[in-house]
């Protein structure tokens, strides 16, 4: 029988390396939030993101702030 095993994937680094002593994350920096978005639109978990838990927060509300000023879509 053979052997059954996970796969051997590693998981991709995470994209973000910022320090939480940086200043607040701007809603206005469309090309810095669209590396964590999907290309369906999605808002990369923290996993993938490499935020903390304040940073993700952070980085939620600027791109709801920024979807609802119409500079990033809802869903493309």
């Amino acid at each position: 029988m053979g052997e059954f095993s996970k796969s051997s994937r590693t998981p991709p680094p995470p994209i973000a390396t910022r320090n939480c002593d940086d200043p607040k994350i701007d809603y206005k920096e469309i090309t810095y939030l669209q590396k964590f978005l999907t290309p369906q639109a999605q808002i990369l978990s923290r996993k993938r993101s490499g935020f903390c838990t304040q940073c993700q927060r952070q980085l939620k509300e600027s791109i709801k702030r920024s979807r609802h000023m119409a500079l990033l879509p809802f869903v493309n």
